[in-house]
């Protein structure tokens, strides 16, 4: 699989929840999240990302400030790729409405959790980091790490739990 084939499925979710919880239309949402991946395509080709999260936040968030600006979705790096236009079905509409669901869930419990279990969770859920890198960058111990992971597991548990 192409490097870039990987980044957009990994952070697809997460780009499309983040213009999902800022625009009303899951079309608008869907038109932001592919001019997004055009434009990072583009760049991607000379100088791929060294923090590809942070780099697609910033073009993510530079795009929904123009299109604001403009009153709508700019494509033009959809047009340079010569992409076809974007069609949504019912089932596309309500996974975006599903996406930006779990991405205020997402926000929820990162308001829950401390800092540190926070980390400690996203780096073993997300990341997937072994225990051992996890106490290694966190400076503790491996016991501490787990504890940490288990803890913040056991407050996301509380939180969805009291959220339905």
């Amino acid at each position: 699989m192409d490097s870039f084939d990987a980044l957009y499925l990994r952070y697809r979710e997460p780009v499309l929840g983040y213009f999902a919880r800022r625009v009303a239309e899951p079309e608008v949402a869907a038109d932001l999240m592919a001019e997004t991946f055009a434009r990072a395509l583009v760049s991607y080709r000379t100088a791929p990302p060294e923090a590809p999260l942070a780099w697609l936040f910033a073009i993510a968030r530079n795009l929904l400030i123009d299109s604001a600006r403009r009153g709508q979705v700019e494509a033009s790096a959809r047009r340079k790729l010569h992409l076809e236009p974007l069609v949504l079905d019912d089932a596309d509409i309500q996974r975006i409405e599903e996406v930006a669901e779990a991405a205020d869930l997402v926000e929820m419990v990162r308001a829950t959790l401390s800092a540190t279990e926070y980390e400690a969770l996203r780096a073993r859920a997300v990341d997937e980091e072994s225990y051992a890198e996890l106490a290694l960058r966190m400076r503790c111990s491996e016991a501490v790490a787990r504890k940490r992971v288990s803890r913040a597991i056991a407050n996301v548990r509380t939180v969805i739990e009291g959220s339905r």
